[in-house]
């Protein structure tokens, strides 16, 4: 088995059960690129649009579990979010968007990603960024 196609079978298990809850499907996921979709359809807030925090679960989704690629490299397997930013461009109304996370800095203690999610036109709809430290089992 390749490291790549082993990174993606560890990494499918981490979604956990919000990612779960909405649809997201990860497609590639590397400590260097990660890619998933998300359905807009039931994601939505009361005006039909993709809802604003679904984006960021989609991106909190993508920038941990490569956090978490990451870390396992260095004995630190265990990422959790300390912060996370995103901007809105552009509504979403219909159809899947596409999450794309590469890293902006990947240290011994803190791992940051920046997620661009598209629509189906591949139009940029949200930018986001989040940080995440990495930690040891106890």
């Amino acid at each position: 088995m390749r490291r790549m196609e082993m990174e993606f079978d560890a990494a499918a298990g981490m979604n956990g059960a919000l990612a779960d809850r909405l649809g997201i499907k990860l497609l590639e996921a590397t400590p260097e690129r990660l890619v998933a979709t998300m359905p807009v359809e039931g994601n939505t807030q009361p005006f039909g649009l993709l809802h604003g925090g679904a984006s960021c679960v989609l991106a909190e989704t993508l920038g941990s579990i490569g956090a978490s690629l990451h870390g396992a490299t260095i004995g630190r397997p265990f990422a959790v979010g300390v912060d996370i930013s995103a901007t809105h461009h552009r509504a979403a109304r219909g159809g899947l968007v596409t999450g794309t996370a590469t890293p902006l800095h990947r240290g011994g203690s803190v791992v940051t990603y920046e997620i661009v999610i598209t629509d189906d036109e591949d139009q940029r709809i949200c930018t986001a960024r989040l940080t995440c430290m990495l930690l040891q089992r106890k």
